[in-house]
C-alpha cells in the first residue's frame, strides 16, 4: 500500500508537488485522508524526476517527514515530469530503499499503490528488491508498458485479491491503471497531475472510475474500462 503522484507539464519544483500542498505525499505519509487500507505511510519515499529524457531517483527507507536533506534540496529539483510515493509496506515485505517506488527499467519510473501475493508473480532476476511491487514493476517493464492493461488483467485472474494501481511515466506521457484503490486527476493550466488522492481541496480535482486504464499528455487524459475477473 502506499499514496502516489505523477506530474506532466511545464518545469515545476518536486517540493511544490510533494511537500509544499496542503495535503501532499508528505502529510499522506502520517495523516492520508482517502487511504482505504492502512493508516499512515511511514515504511519509506521515492521520488523520480526526468532530468531532460533521463530517469533519475532518490529513495528512502525512512519516513517523508524525517528527512531534512530532501527537503532542503526538494525546492532546488525542478522537471517537466515526476512520480513520487510514499509506502506502507505490506506484512513480511523488506523496508529498505530499493524496495520503495518509483521503480525504473531506464525509460520509466513505476509506482504500484496496492498489494499482489508474490505467489501470482513470476521470479525474476531484474526486480530491484524481493517486495511484491517491485517484482510487479519488473514484470510490467519485461512485458512492456504497451500491455499494461493486459498485464494488470492477467495478475488479478491470478490474485483476486490484488489491487493493482499503478502509475507510470516516461517523460513524455503518463499511464495508469486503477484496480481497487483510488486514482484522481487535476488537469491544471500548466499540465495534469495523478494523485492516489488530491493533494489539496481544489474542485476541478476528478475521480477516476475503479478498473479504468489511463493514458495521459499534458495536455489531455484518455480513460479506457479495464475488464476482467
Amino acid at each position: 500500500m502506499c499514496r502516489h503522484l505523477a506530474w506532466l507539464g511545464s518545469p515545476v519544483s518536486v517540493a511544490s508537488l510533494v511537500l509544499d500542498p496542503p495535503s501532499g505525499l508528505l502529510v499522506q505519509s502520517y495523516a492520508p485522508r482517502r487511504q482505504k487500507h492502512g493508516l499512515m505511510n511511514a515504511d519509506g519515499w521515492g521520488v523520480g524526476f526526468f532530468d531532460h529524457s533521463v530517469p533519475r531517483r532518490w529513495r528512502s527507507a525512512t519516513p517523508l517527514w524525517g528527512d531534512a536533506s530532501f527537503a532542503s534540496v526538494a525546492p532546488a529539483l525542478v522537471s517537466h515530469c515526476v512520480v513520487a510515493a510514499v509506502r506502507s509496506a505490506s506484512v513480511g515485505m523488506s523496508i529498505e530503499p530499493s524496495a520503495s517506488a518509483p521503480f525504473t527499467d531506464g525509460t520509466w519510473l513505476l509506482s504500484h499503490n496496492g498489494i499482489v501475493d508474490r505467489a501470482a508473480l513470476p521470479a525474476s532476476t531484474r526486480a530491484e528488491s524481493t517486495n511484491d511491487s517491485a517484482l510487479l514493476a519488473a514484470l510490467i517493464f519485461d512485458r512492456g508498458m504497451d500491455r499494461l492493461a493486459e498485464t494488470v488483467v492477467e495478475v488479478a485472474a491470478d490474485d483476486p485479491n490484488a489491487r493493482l494501481n499503478i502509475l507510470a511515466a516516461d517523460g513524455a506521457r503518463l499511464i495508469a491503471t486503477t484496480w481497487g484503490d483510488t486514482l484522481s486527476v487535476l488537469r491544471r493550466d500548466d499540465g495534469v497531475v495523478l494523485a492516489s488522492e488530491p493533494y489539496d481541496d481544489d474542485p476541478a480535482w476528478q475521480e477516476i472510475p475503479d478498473r479504468h486504464l489511463v493514458q495521459a499528455t499534458a495536455t489531455c487524459v484518455q480513460l479506457t474500462p479495464l475488464k476482467g475477473p
